[in-house]
């Protein structure tokens, strides 16, 4: 296992590009079984995830070329639907949560599929059923092994139909209509995600050859068609990532430019970190955050304190909760950070209070940040990353930090940041990769 070594408490200085979005290429690659055409995808980000589950696909029998830096081409012209079946295939999609995606393609081309129930970040229940009842609503029959976790799935004909999704699950939305894509009839979600990376998947099935309307509500229509083509398709960048980087900016007091933003794509995630105190401004497409020698915490209207809470899409998502709480360690002022969708997911904040952070962890799902305003730095000290999220939101406080830090289980990073060491020391971090 690899670790990060930081020497924190440096300015930093310089532009970084964000890498394509992982959570739009889990989708999207999983849409490539829809067709035995060619797909091309660009700005596919080079992280441990995202390689899985192309290295997934490959074994399933999808003819995959690498054609440039972050450029791929995909044809699942001959499936190897037995492969499924196999303990390999079952520890490989065991150790991925974006591998349930794969579903709704094969069970809308091929009309059956398996899947072990899938892996990913420790950070609480996270329940399968909105994919499951979807399914089922267009005539899949689940049966499941029991012990073993691993589900056999008969959809011999899908046919559409109206639901109304028991939760706005982002993946489990993306599973349903990319088996609606081509079920027999019309099928209508209700409580559909709406956000953008499930935008991106839809714009891509309907150059396809799909039919879907509403895209980018929460009430999608899609009219089955027979067969889905091949298409082009380039990747936004990763929301997550640029609200890490202005995070990390506003942390360490550093002047960054964060290129190719695609600012109108972020929703209100410029305007969280901007009640925090943090100031940037819009240059073009790219966001240039200014050194800080402090930032204040804004209140309510009526004084009381700020809350940030995290909510489905147009909402806060909840990925950048940790860096949300991480970066208030440092403002002036108080806020409740308040985490609704994961349980466990502020459980890293006894590390920050090791750092010397003031935090009080209320319960799983909330936690009050009194600000310390720089006038007491973070120390460094011997950490682990528990899942993606968190184990950036320390490295940013570890390079905020005073003196040497160092961050175990960084296998957890790599998920979902690619070449994090590099692209921070290009703009002048000291951090080293260890193993």
């Amino acid at each position: 296992m690899g670790s990060f070594i930081i020497h924190g408490g440096k300015k930093l200085k310089g532009e970084i590009i964000p890498q394509g979005a992982k959570n739009e290429a889990l989708q999207v690659i999983c849409a490539v079984l829809l067709t035995g055409e060619e797909i091309a995808m660009h700005n596919v980000p080079d992280i441990r995830d995202v390689n899985l589950l192309i290295s997934l696909l490959g074994d399933m029998g999808v003819e995959i070329k690498h054609t440039g830096e972050g450029s791929y081409t995909f044809r699942a012209q001959n499936i190897n639907l037995d492969f499924l079946k196999t303990t390999e295939f079952r520890k490989k999609a065991a150790g991925l949560r974006g591998s349930i995606m794969i579903l709704g393609p094969l069970l809308a081309r091929f009309g059956k599929g398996y899947i072990p129930h899938p892996g990913g970040d420790k950070i609480g229940r996270r329940r399968l059923d909105t994919h499951f009842l979807g399914l089922q609503k267009l005539g899949a029959r689940f049966e499941s092994e029991g012990t073993n976790n691993f589900y056999s799935i008969d959809a011999t004909e899908l046919r559409g139909c109206y639901m109304l999704l028991d939760e706005a699950s982002v993946t489990g939305t993306a599973n349903v209509v990319m088996a609606a894509a081509l079920a027999k009839g019309t099928t209508t979600i209700f409580n559909a995600a709406c956000e953008p990376y499930l935008v991106q998947l839809c714009r891509m099935l309907n150059r396809m050859g799909a039919r879907i309307t509403g895209v980018g509500s929460n009430l999608l229509t899609i009219e089955g068609v027979e067969k889905l083509e091949g298409t082009s398709h380039t990747l936004l960048p990763d929301m997550i990532e640029i609200g890490s980087f202005i995070g990390l900016a506003a942390m360490t007091g550093s002047e960054i430019t964060i290129k190719n933003v695609q600012y109108k794509e972020l929703g209100i995630i410029p305007d969280v970190f901007r009640k925090l105190g943090i100031r940037m401004e819009l240059q073009g497409d790219d966001i240039f955050i200014p050194a800080h020698e402090s930032y204040e915490v804004e209140t309510f209207m009526d004084g009381s304190i700020m809350t940030i809470s995290d909510a489905p899409w147009p909402g806060f998502t909840p990925d950048l909760i940790s860096i949300a709480l991480v970066v208030a360690t440092q403002a002036k002022g108080s806020v409740l950070i308040h985490q609704k969708m994961f349980e466990s997911r502020l459980f890293f904040v006894d590390k920050l209070i090791d750092m010397g952070a003031q935090i009080i962890l209320c319960d799983p799902h909330r936690a009050t940040v009194i600000g310390l305003n720089r006038q007491v730095s973070l120390r460094g000290i011997v950490m682990s990353s528990p899942d993606i999220r968190a184990g950036v939101a320390l490295l940013i406080a570890a390079l905020s930090a005073k003196g040497r830090s160092q961050i175990d289980n960084i296998e957890q990073i790599d998920r979902g940041y690619q070449n994090i060491d590099g692209r921070l020391r290009a703009l002048g971090a000291e951090i080293e990769r260890i193993e």
